[in-house]
């Protein structure tokens, strides 16, 4: 009998013990998840940020480096470097001109990375039966466009080309949603945008395209930070290049499964989410001499048209200078 009672008051023990190992485990799991840092990117639909986040695999890549990764999403990159500026996302995935237009009214942007030019996706979109077949057909026409963003380059660059200038058209700034509305209804003659709204309109609307990006527009992702920020978390913005790059090289290869995983999330057809996917390469990457130049470009343009009070030299945003 006392043999027994022994042998039941060391089972006793032996519970209690791994109680206290699970629990102490548990708390251990607990504090480690909830100390995680946390880094917030800004991403618009479509993006790579956003195919990166749809993915999943940089969350748990992040996480394992003691980073906890929140995403927000945001309609066009003014609102992302409005948003970058106030302190609100600690990285902001914008086109080639926000920046410029954010760094010339003082906000202290850096840019830490890029991704590969993408200009057939952008387009300027025309009715099928306005009789507009080429550049100069634009005189005197109706153009939606975004002010601030990749699209106000674009019609710039496209109109000079024709020999023409904003004063020939007449430029109306609306957000994409409307602007697509407009279009449809043929309240304007030609609408300036970007993918998926491009492929969109093309599937859908049967818009008629008069010319895409290439030659005038390099319509680049562009991933930025505060100056503040980067330079004193430039571990984080090498995890988040290198991780979103691992995403791009995943979607360059497996073109079907991103195809189907867009179609489902932005609740759009394989056959436009196909058109977007197979014009462009995806790529995330350091920001190289060449893209500089090609954002001073832009920059020079802008002051020169007088959309920019100040004249800047884009080089100053980057984050060793």
């Amino acid at each position: 009998m006392k043999k027994h009672k022994w042998q039941v008051s060391l089972l006793f023990i032996a519970l209690l013990a791994w109680l206290g190992i699970a629990f102490y485990g548990y708390r251990q799991t607990d504090t480690s998840s909830s100390a995680l840092t946390t880094v917030t990117i800004g991403y618009q639909k479509a993006d790579p940020v956003d195919i990166a986040r749809q993915r999943g695999q940089l969350v748990k890549k992040m996480q394992a480096k003691g980073y906890k990764v929140v995403f927000k999403e945001f309609s066009d990159g003014t609102a992302l470097l409005t948003a970058l500026q106030a302190g609100d996302i600690d990285y902001a995935r914008v086109g080639d001109t926000p920046p410029v237009t954010a760094q010339a009214n003082g906000i202290k942007l850096v840019y830490v990375a890029a991704g590969a030019a993408k200009p057939n996706g952008s387009e300027i979109l025309v009715g099928q039966d306005l009789g507009i077949k080429r550049l100069a057909d634009l005189k005197g026409k109706q153009i939606a466009y975004a002010k601030g963003t990749s699209a106000q380059f674009f019609i710039i660059q496209a109109l000079k080309k024709a020999g023409l200038t904003t004063s020939d058209v007449t430029l109306v700034n609306m957000d994409q949603a409307a602007a697509s509305v407009a279009f449809a209804k043929g309240k304007v003659d030609a609408w300036v945008t970007w993918d998926p709204y491009t492929a969109t309109a093309e599937v859908e609307q049967q818009a008629k395209v008069l010319v895409n990006g290439t030659g005038l527009v390099k319509d680049r992702d562009f991933m930025l930070s505060t100056r503040s920020y980067a330079k004193t978390h430039t571990t984080v913005t090498n995890y988040l290049t290198t991780y979103i790059n691992d995403d791009m090289q995943w979607a360059t290869k497996h073109q079907n499964k991103l195809i189907a995983m867009l179609s489902e999330t932005l609740h759009l057809s394989k056959t436009i989410i196909k058109k977007q996917v197979q014009r462009r390469t995806y790529t995330m990457g350091k920001v190289t001499t060449t893209m500089i130049k090609e954002q001073q470009k832009i920059a020079d343009v802008f002051y020169n048209a007088g959309l920019i009070d100040k004249k800047i030299k884009v080089k100053d945003a980057l984050v060793d200078q």
